[in-house]
């Protein structure tokens, strides 16, 4: 952080602007205003404030100005977000390099070892404190991160001291053994230690055998690389003509429309590009666009090809005129979906998250907005502004997505992976059961849905009826520690197909479209635009973008 002189009547930060520093106030006296109310509130002490600007590109929900001269401390953004994915991954390989002094762990490969990294949990124990005790059924394993123990055996007093990067209790994740020693936490400082259960182990890596950790298998498997086939790369813009508008978003709009000498209707896509380059979304775009042209789910909206022109980038995609999810939900009497219904939605989800979990994608934007629903009344996947394929470590550190939907290890910017998905799955099926997310608030800034996000789904009153199976996977869904979410175990996604709640669900039927689909539209034509709401003509006609970083497209 660095500090930084305020005048009187300056404005640090200005209501509606994006905001990219958080302040914490030294000296002085400031106002907060908001727009339509005033001053809300003066403060003089020291507290903190712009802090939702070092998690993301956020738009500031007040003014606030300097009454008398003062001083504040600054932190940026990327300064933030930089230290903590160096902090994290440091973090991260000084637990690999624990786990690769430990016999037959270290024989496994590095995916594997990641794996057992994200399964560790940092315990403290005090001086004194008897961590294990011989004789005592054990089930843990332990990795001395910091500190020191003694290892004291009956009839032989003290027989060793351990301290960092050393381990005791390796074989309770064979067997659930009887401790051979007892083993103390000793003074000054106490110890901290690393921590593996064998049942999280198992549930990860199976049953082991004596030798069984040389042959440690993770659950996930390479994606089958197949020759991908492109449809319509003949078609050209002028080729098309507008039918109506689908939709209007922040960068551009959804058009339907159809190609003129031959009766194939398509969604059109496009975004300002000038829009683009002032909010640096040229990467998520990029990002948007090579993953979903790559992708071949019966559960994914079809991306057949991309333009450009000096004005927009546009993508040419599958059209699905049953319009969305969100408003399908909106419309409801009760504003929510029964059991059946939420199944059958949340089951063609699933189908996508796996199909893009196996390529090594996390999606990081569900949401009923975001889901689309074709002629047959099966549920798409579309906007993959936010999907990233994650890298060799397996892990991102970027703050993405919906606030309501994120999880607690994307708010902590402690690196996230494939879990994220199944937190906001867990997210999702409660909000098509209920109508609403487990953790809104009517807080702007967000800061209060992300704390009740952190103190996690048990605080959460679930209504009377929703059903005990929908809920037991809910909470499974929205455990706080990605590893011991459903999902994330050695069996993946089969384990959320086995649960309870889609107990007699037929999976083939849904993958061979042969369920009846609870909503099926009623369609006149493959013009027909009755499940989306009308809007005005697009009048709006950006100024010219030619900086070329769109030549790829």
């Amino acid at each position: 952080m660095y500090s930084r002189e305020i005048k009187q009547k300056q404005v640090i930060i200005k209501e509606g602007e994006k905001g990219s520093h958080m302040y914490v106030s030294a000296q002085g006296r400031y106002e907060v205003s908001v727009k339509g109310k005033g001053v809300v509130n003066t403060f003089e002490d020291i507290r903190v404030f712009g802090e939702m600007a070092i998690l993301y590109n956020d738009k500031r929900n007040a003014t606030i100005k300097a009454v008398k001269p003062g001083r504040v401390w600054v932190l940026d953004r990327t300064v933030y977000q930089k230290l903590m994915i160096r902090f994290n991954i440091k973090e991260q390989d000084e637990m690999l390099e624990f786990l690769e002094k430990v016999p037959k762990l270290n024989k496994v490969s590095p995916e594997a070892l990641q794996k057992v990294v994200n399964l560790l949990k940092v315990k403290y124990f005090s001086p004194g404190t008897t961590i294990v005790k011989q004789g005592e059924r054990g089930d843990k394993f332990y990795i001395i991160r910091a500190g020191t123990v003694t290892i004291t055996k009956e009839g032989e007093g003290v027989v060793g001291n351990y301290g960092k990067g050393q381990f005791f209790g390796e074989l309770a994740l064979l067997k659930e053994e009887f401790r051979q020693a007892t083993v103390t936490a000793d003074a000054p400082g106490g110890v901290e230690c690393l921590t593996l259960k064998r049942q999280h182990f198992i549930a990860h890596f199976g049953e082991l055998r004596e030798d069984g950790i040389l042959t440690v298998q993770t659950s996930s498997s390479p994606a089958k690389v197949s020759k991908i086939v492109k449809e319509h790369q003949d078609v050209e813009l002028k080729d098309l003509n507008i039918v109506t508008t689908l939709g209007v978003g922040g960068f551009g709009r959804v058009e339907l429309v159809q190609h003129k000498t031959q009766n194939i209707i398509f969604a059109l896509k496009y975004l300002k590009k000038i829009d683009m380059v002032e909010q640096n979304q040229q990467e998520h775009v990029y990002n948007e666009r090579n993953i979903q042209m790559d992708c071949r789910s019966q559960f994914i909206v079809r991306l057949y090809r991309s333009y450009k022109d000096s004005k927009y980038i546009y993508f040419l995609m599958e059209s699905c005129l049953g319009g969305d999810l969100w408003t399908l939900l909106q419309r409801q009497k009760t504003r929510r979906f029964d059991e059946k219904d939420s199944r059958f939605i949340a089951a063609c989800v699933l189908e996508a998250f796996a199909y893009l979990h196996e390529k090594g994608i996390v999606y990081r934007d569900l949401k009923p907005e975001n889901l689309l629903i074709d002629e047959q009344g099966y549920i798409k996947l579309t906007d993959f502004g936010f999907a990233k394929k994650l890298g060799s470590r397996g892990r991102t550190f970027t703050f993405a997505g919906t606030p309501e939907y994120v999880a607690p290890e994307i708010i902590l910017s402690r690196g996230h992976d494939k879990a994220v998905d199944y937190w906001a799955y867990g997210i999702f099926i409660f909000e098509l059961l209920t109508g609403r997310t487990p953790f809104r608030t009517n807080d702007a800034s967000h800061m209060r849905t992300y704390n009740k996000i952190l103190t996690g789904i048990d605080s959460v009153d679930f209504p009377s009826f929703v059903s005990t199976k929908a809920r037991n996977v809910i909470e499974k869904l929205c455990k706080a520690i990605p590893a011991e979410r459903l999902g994330c175990q050695r069996n993946g996604v089969q384990d959320i197909k086995n649960h309870r709640w889609f107990l007699g669900f037929d999976w083939v039927k849904l993958n061979e479209r042969r369920l009846s689909a609870p909503f099926k539209p009623k369609l006149k034509s493959n013009t027909d635009t009755r499940y989306f709401e009308a809007f005005k003509k697009d009048t709006d006609y950006p100024p010219d973008e030619t900086s070329g970083w769109d030549v790829n497209f």
